[in-house]
Parts: structure tokens; C-alpha cells; sequence
């Protein structure tokens, strides 16, 4: 039998953070797989996710406030279901209808609302806290990006390790990939850069630990006699310290902060490179660190919880501490032969990591929601 999947894009945010280039990668490779998909997305993205492939039903306008969102997904979500003839609903963020009318697979991305509750806003922290909880008890089958995640939810909420399926994350290697000096040079100058840099990639939130990092950066650039930049690319978030670090930076070095990205300069950003730094103090996969070994980059990142699944012996490795994360770059600014060993292992590392095999990671989830 054909399985018909019914995926909930509807949570996806317009600027496209982990969240949203997992859903958007992940589609077209369960069409590859042979299912059926359909997607219900918000309408702004009917037009992207037509491409993949699946069968595409817009959710009403009103779904991009979180609010009517939620209200969309309780009551209009299940009958949609039920009219679309799915044989099971994947809801990719968490959320899920409480009315379940098919079996229902729910993506957890991490358990970081239990562990690091500080580092999110109160209202998600309650929200998510709730959700986890009420997936792990009734969802059919749990879809989780690492092993660190499911070992992590079981740690605060207990439930059957079974139902749980580890999907990690691919990287699209198309976009994705070791760049040339021209395209380097083209986004140094978009950026402003005219040196090396350092590059970060991420949204700008408590978990990133990014004033540390401004904090150690300066301290490893203190001396050089052409220090690099700094370069924090991504959505501004609710971190409130970070323009506090940034203010504290000495004159004659120079933070870049141009905010969200087009994908097309991600690759070059990563690549050109002298170091990536991502010292998170946690992460469900770290996207990120995947997306910087696979453009051949120089990363920095730490052990937490699921970071060595993904960059094992391919990336260097720092405590989460200003002095820890500093020792870490001046190690990797001092020995270039070192960032380029570190390069060509990323490359290699990256290629296990494929959106094909997520795709078949998410099948068996749904097929042992159907058989339950």
C-alpha cells in the first residue's frame, strides 16, 4: 500500500531558520520515496512546496499569527485529514491536534524548554513544555533529529523509546558546498569585509551563546596585527546581551552583523571563512555546524548534547566559557595547517549526511504510526 502523508508546513516562519529548511529539504525528499504527500502550508509558501512535487492545500491567510495558527491546527487541521484521506498527519513542530482522526507523528527538535528554560521566552517554554509532553504520550511515533534529543525528552518526560525514530538532518549539497574566490569575494564585499573573518551562522537567541563568543573573539583577536572580522549572520532574536557585547567591542575591530541571509550567500560566508564558531550551549542537531562542514569550513563548536553526532572528529571542539571559546580560536587562527586538515575532513564528514536518508528515517516513523 501507498501511504498518504499529510504534513503540517503551517508553522514554518517566513524567514527560514532550522526549523524551516528542515521542512523544506525534507519534502522533496519524501516525494522521492514514492508516498503520497500532501502539504498544507501558509500561502506565501504554496508556491515553493508546488515544486517539490507534493500535492499542496493553502491554509487560510490568518495562520501566520501564532495564535490563529494554533486555533487552525485544533480544529480545521484534523478534518482537513480526514478530507485529504491521509493514512497519517506529520506534524514537524512539536504541536499536534489533540482530536486525532489518523495516526499522528510528531517531530521534537530538542528538549532544551526543559533543560535550558532561561534561554527561551516564557510563553514558548509553557507552550513546547505542554506539547512534548502531550507527543510523547500520544502521538503514534516520535521523529527526533539525534540520539542526544531522544535521550534527552526521555530524561524529562518518560515514554516508550520505541516510538522513537532518530532522523538526522541532511545538507543539500547544492547549495551547500566548497565555494570559489570569486563568490567569496562577492558576499566580503556585500559584508563589507575586506580581511579574514570569523562567521557565525544562527538566530541571535540566549542558546547560541553569542555574546560569548563577541566576548572571546576580541579576546583572541588582541594583538594581531590583522584581526579578522566578526560576522553574525542570521535572524535577530530576543538576546538581549548581545548588543551589549557588541558596544563593548574595541575600536579597530569590526563586527558585521547583516541579519538574515539569502541562501546563496551562505556558502560563501561559511567557506571563506577562517573559522565558523558555534558555541551553543545546546542543540536538538546544530544545522548550522552541518551546513559549514559541507562548504569545507574551519568549525568551532562545543560537546553539548548533540553536536559531536554531527561534527565528530571533523571540527574542533571549545567549552561554552568566553575563556574556554577563546583558547579555541586563537588555537585556530595560530595553525592554518590545522583549519585546512579540518577542512577536508568536513567534507567528508558532511557527505554521510543525506536528506534521502532522513527521508527514509521519516517512512518507518510513519509506518509504524499505520501499524500501531
Amino acid at each position: 500500500m501507498t501511504l498518504r502523508v499529510l504534513l503540517d508546513a503551517t508553522a514554518i516562519p517566513r524567514a527560514r531558520g532550522g526549523v524551516g529548511r528542515y521542512v523544506d529539504d525534507l519534502v522533496p525528499a519524501l516525494v522521492a520515496t514514492g508516498l503520497e504527500l500532501v502539504v498544507a502550508a501558509q500561502r506565501a509558501d504554496v508556491e515553493q512546496f508546488e515544486g517539490s512535487g507534493a500535492r499542496v492545500v493553502a491554509a487560510p491567510g490568518a495562520v501566520r499569527a501564532r495564535g490563529a495558527r494554533l486555533v487552525w491546527e485544533q480544529t480545521m487541521l484534523p478534518a482537513l485529514a480526514r478530507r485529504v484521506r491521509a493514512d497519517v498527519l506529520h506534524s514537524p513542530h512539536y504541536t499536534r491536534p489533540l482530536v486525532r482522526t489518523v495516526p499522528t507523528v510528531v517531530t521534537l527538535h530538542d528538549a532544551t524548554f526543559f533543560s535550558h528554560p532561561h534561554l527561551h521566552d516564557g510563553l514558548k517554554v509553557r507552550l513546547f513544555k505542554a506539547a512534548t509532553r502531550g507527543a510523547v504520550r500520544h502521538a503514534d511515533a516520535l521523529v527526533v533529529p539525534s540520539v542526544a534529543t531522544r535521550d534527552e525528552v526521555l530524561r524529562f518526560v518518560p515514554g516508550d523509546r520505541s516510538r522513537f525514530h532518530v532522523a538526522y538532518h541532511g545538507v543539500d549539497a547544492r547549495v551547500f558546498r566548497p565555494t570559489g574566490p570569486d563568490e567569496r569575494a562577492r558576499v566580503a564585499a556585500k559584508l563589507g569585509v575586506t580581511g579574514p573573518w570569523v562567521a557565525f551562522l544562527g538566530t541571535l537567541e540566549p542558546r547560541k551563546n553569542v555574546p560569548a563568543l563577541v566576548r572571546a573573539w576580541v579576546d583572541a583577536s588582541a594583538g594581531r596585527p590583522d584581526p579578522p572580522a566578526l560576522v553574525l549572520a542570521g535572524a535577530r532574536g530576543w538576546d538581549q546581551d548581545v548588543d551589549a557585547a557588541v558596544a563593548a567591542v574595541p575600536s579597530g575591530l569590526r563586527v558585521v552583523a547583516p541579519g538574515y541571509l539569502p541562501v546563496e550567500d551562505l556558502a560563501p560566508l561559511l567557506g571563506g571563512a577562517a573559522v565558523v564558531a558555534y558555541p551553543s550551549l545546546g542543540e536538538g542537531f546544530g544545522l548550522p555546524v552541518l551546513e559549514a562542514i559541507a562548504c569545507g569550513a574551519c568549525v568551532l563548536t562545543t560537546r553539548e548534547l548533540s553536536l559531536p553526532e554531527v561534527g565528530g572528529d571533523a571540527v574542533e571542539y571549545c567549552g561554552t566559557e568566553r575563556p574556554d571559546i577563546a583558547a579555541g580560536l586563537t588555537r585556530l587562527l595560530d595553525d592554518p595547517e590545522r583549519r585546512a586538515e579540518l577542512g577536508a575532513a568536513a567534507l567528508a564528514r558532511s557527505s554521510r549526511f543525506t536528506w534521502a536518508a532522513s527521508a527514509q528515517a521519516h517512512v518507518r516513523a510513519y509506518e509504524a504510526a499505520v501499524g500501531r
